[in-house]
């Protein structure tokens, strides 16, 4: 018996750099086991230029992918969401829309790259870097079996996916001196 996708939401605060990437690396990683969406709280009106150019460099299907509202998916005709992972402070500390579906929500902040002042080049491997994290944390969660997860033990799962999962410092710890 086949089951339908189930539907996932990335949220941050101007869905045009983490949450789509997420939604990009998602479609990729998760193929047909679920359908993807990304949203933002205070989208901005373009896809930031350096995810643009990191997405096609690793020849990401960018069809569809465009800044939206978190409201799309809020209103009567709107998906019934599985899930919906907060990726920014700001979206966190923002209310919220009241989700169909009741989706499992999970807070997966990572710093935003688009805040990063730098040369190009460093600002490009914040964006890296936050591909990087999100790559992480999605393959890891798409990875999970859901089917025998349910309730508590799932949320646990998905808040520490969040929490230590896709960090860049979880190698050996070292002292300061």
């Amino acid at each position: 018996m086949e089951t339908a996708p189930l539907k996932v939401l990335f949220v941050c605060k101007g869905n045009h750099a983490r949450s789509i990437m997420a939604e990009s690396i998602m479609r990729r990683l998760a193929g047909d086991k679920f359908t993807v969406f990304s949203a933002g709280s205070q989208p901005r009106p373009e896809i930031s230029p350096f995810v643009v150019r990191l997405l096609q460099s690793l020849n990401h299907d960018m069809t569809g992918l465009q800044p939206k509202s978190w409201n799309e998916f809020a209103g009567q005709d709107s998906p019934e969401l599985d899930f919906v992972f907060t990726l920014s402070e700001t979206a966190a500390n923002a209310v919220p829309p009241a989700w169909p579906g009741n989706p499992m929500t999970a807070l997966w902040t990572l710093p935003d790259p688009a805040a990063f002042e730098g040369e190009d080049v460093q600002q490009a491997l914040a964006f890296a870097d936050a591909y990087r994290m999100l790559n992480n944390r999605i393959s890891i969660f798409s990875s999970l079996p859901l089917a025998t997860l349910q309730g508590m033990a799932l949320q646990h799962r998905l808040d520490a996916i969040g929490k230590d999962m896709g960090r860049s410092d979880l190698g050996p710890k070292e002292d300061a001196a």
